[in-house]
């Protein structure tokens, strides 16, 4: 049931009244738009002119931002990606469904098992690698992350290949020692290709909601970012955890995973995602 339902029939005139506005304020918060975005959405129905489920969808709109920009393409490749974000948020698959993505466009592709720590992580991407057909890059378990991304890079260089992705280890936001490695890894793939990575895009679940916050606030401290995946928006009422996020971390949404198979990964719209926040 989309926001609007939820609210609308609540509504008693222009700005509503304070009853109405308390209702709005109880089914954003429910639905994990956290403080800020509840508190400025809540502010601006009460002034506006005209309240219906335009305005509401427009006020989500613009705290979503843009639409997320085309990947990155290095000027000579392999242009490298690195994924990030905490085990469970879908990381590994959501490399997959990436990988998918790119053959679609014509790129050629390497995926790198970076995840060298986590029991069957290398196993798990090698079997997404053959199912699309591309290059892979691992190594045995508790090798250092960082050689395994040198490798791919160096392996995607010899041969041709256009873009690397490097599944790199699930990390707790709270483990610094952890994110030191991350940032290793940062640097070593700088060391080896000039420029890269040139995508780092962090991984988070849309069903735990306020912590996915927390999660990229943490990893938006430790490595320079350039976009967020959000996933599992198919198993989650609590949508308006987007909207928190990309108010919280400066860097755009670029897909949204709704769904287990290769296809589920859309490129982010606003409009269309606040349509379907409000409305559906």
């Amino acid at each position: 049931m989309g926001l609007w339902t939820k609210v609308g029939r609540f509504f008693t005139g222009p700005g509503g009244d304070r009853a109405w506005l308390e209702n709005v304020q109880r089914q954003l918060v429910e639905a994990d738009f956290g403080v800020a975005a509840t508190n400025e959405t809540v502010e601006r129905l009460s002034r506006a002119d005209k309240v219906d489920q335009a305005t509401l969808e427009r006020i989500v709109v613009e705290q979503l931002g843009p639409p997320g920009t085309p990947l990155a393409r290095a000027a000579q490749p392999p242009t490298v990606m690195l994924i990030f974000g905490v085990n469970g948020t879908g990381k590994t698959t959501s490399v997959a469904k990436l990988a998918q993505h790119l053959k679609r466009e014509g790129r050629s592709v390497l995926l790198a098992a970076g995840d060298t720590f986590r029991a069957g992580a290398t196993e798990q991407l090698k079997i997404w690698a053959d199912r699309l057909a591309t290059a892979f890059v691992g190594a045995s378990p508790r090798a250092d992350p960082a050689s395994v991304a040198f490798d791919a890079v160096d392996a995607a260089v010899t041969r041709g290949i256009d873009t690397v992705l490097v599944d790199t280890a699930g990390r707790l936001h709270t483990d610094e020692r952890l994110r030191e490695e991350l940032k290793k890894v940062v640097r070593v793939v700088g060391k080896r290709l000039a420029g890269a990575p040139h995508e780092s895009l962090l991984v988070l679940d849309a069903t735990v909601g306020q912590n996915a916050v927390r999660q990229a606030e943490a990893f938006a401290a430790a490595v320079p970012l350039t976009g967020l995946i959000v996933t599992k928006l198919d198993g989650t009422a609590k949508g308006g955890s987007v909207v928190a996020l990309r108010r919280a971390v400066q860097v755009p949404i670029r897909f949204l995973g709704t769904g287990e198979t290769l296809e589920d990964l859309e490129p982010f719209d606003p409009v269309r995602f606040a349509h379907r926040l409000v409305s559906d």
